[in-house]
């Protein structure tokens, strides 16, 4: 289970302990991984203390190079099967994984879509217009693009190389799943609102780069 996390202190140790205490229920071997990408909170020092666990491995990025770098880092040094990732803010119940188990083996990703998604208006107004301008650009006809809350073949890796940086490593990884015919199963998941640190998602800075990498996709694959 990949955690990629930027200032997520108030978050990070309650929703890594609640994924050990699910993953325990459902499997004998797993390994959580947690990638700090630049974080100037205590971030760093919470994750080094939960590494402790034999189960836990961290990795720290030096300084913020963006969501998708940190998922990359993730994926690169997952070492088992199947590779689920979920956000570090604590808005999914993460024993909605059980959810996902009777499909992780006849689909190469199993995504979940967020059946009511509790965010404020304006980043609700963002993705959907995300979705659409996906939709048209790559011809992606998934519910919920940006849903954190994904299983994917470890093998899938092995076809394709994700290389975005920011927020644009979803879309990436589903164009990139539409050109090489992986298979995909939609899972509906629960959603809650952030209770405590800052959603960056839509800072300005954050789409702008988003957009760039957009571009930048957008002639690799034509």
């Amino acid at each position: 289970m990949v955690f990629p996390a930027f200032n997520e202190e108030e978050n990070i140790a309650r929703v890594v302990q609640k994924a050990v205490t699910v993953l325990e229920k459902v499997t004998s071997i797993y390994e959580i991984i947690i990638i700090d990408d630049g974080s100037d909170d205590r971030t760093p020092q919470i994750i080094d203390d939960l590494a402790l666990q034999s189960t836990i491995r961290v990795f720290h990025h030096p300084q913020n190079i963006g969501y998708g770098a940190a998922l990359r880092t993730g994926f690169t040094n997952a070492r088992h099967e199947f590779i689920f990732f979920i956000d570090s803010d604590d808005q999914f119940d993460i024993s909605e994984i059980s959810t996902f188990l009777p499909y992780i083996h006849e689909y190469e990703i199993v995504t979940g879509f967020r059946l009511v998604r509790q965010d404020p208006f304006l980043r609700n107004l963002n993705a959907r217009g995300w979705n659409i301008v996906n939709r048209l650009l790559f011809g992606t006809r998934v519910k919920d693009i940006n849903c954190a809350f994904k299983c994917i073949h470890r093998s899938v890796f092995d076809r394709f190389t994700l290389t975005s940086d920011g927020a644009m490593i979803n879309a990436e990884l589903y164009a990139q799943a539409r050109k090489h015919k992986l298979t995909i199963k939609e899972v509906g998941v629960s959603h809650f609102p952030r209770q405590a640190g800052k959603q960056t998602g839509a800072n300005l800075r954050v789409i702008l780069k988003a957009f760039r990498e957009l571009i930048a996709l957008r002639k690799k694959l034509t």
